[in-house]
């Protein structure tokens, strides 16, 4: 009898799926934005910056991050201890899709806003 051998499984439905399944998590964007534009931080300086973000998603977010190899914890043994989170070079890939992301959702914003407010100029002169 000779074994079966299963087709391998494809790991994603398109090459892109891995990625953004790992970006799709709350806070993520906006925590490697913030790394990408203001560069290496310590921890609190993140969270002011990130605003809204709890201390523990913040801290589960980065070590999901860090795991996927897009962030760097540096730890240094002082009292109190400093550690200091940035992006690694994985994670600067990121940094043409994340800049250009947020041009087109800046520029989207603008036109939306734009367009609301066009249609509540267009709603007041039909009264």
């Amino acid at each position: 009898m000779t074994p079966t051998v299963e087709p391998r499984k494809e790991s994603a439905s398109c090459p892109m799926d891995f990625i953004l399944r790992m970006l799709m998590g709350p806070w993520t964007t906006y925590i490697l934005y913030n790394l990408k534009t203001h560069g290496p931080q310590r921890f609190g300086e993140l969270r002011r910056r990130v605003a809204g973000v709890l201390a523990k998603m913040l801290t589960e977010r980065l070590r999901t991050l860090e795991g996927a190899g897009l962030v760097r914890r540096d730890y240094e043994a002082t009292i109190p201890p400093k550690v200091t989170y940035s992006l690694t070079v994985r994670g600067h890939e990121l940094d043409d899709v994340l800049g250009r992301l947020a041009e087109i959702g800046t520029r989207w914003e603008a036109e939306d806003a734009a367009r609301r407010q066009q249609r509540g100029a267009e709603l007041k002169a039909a009264e």
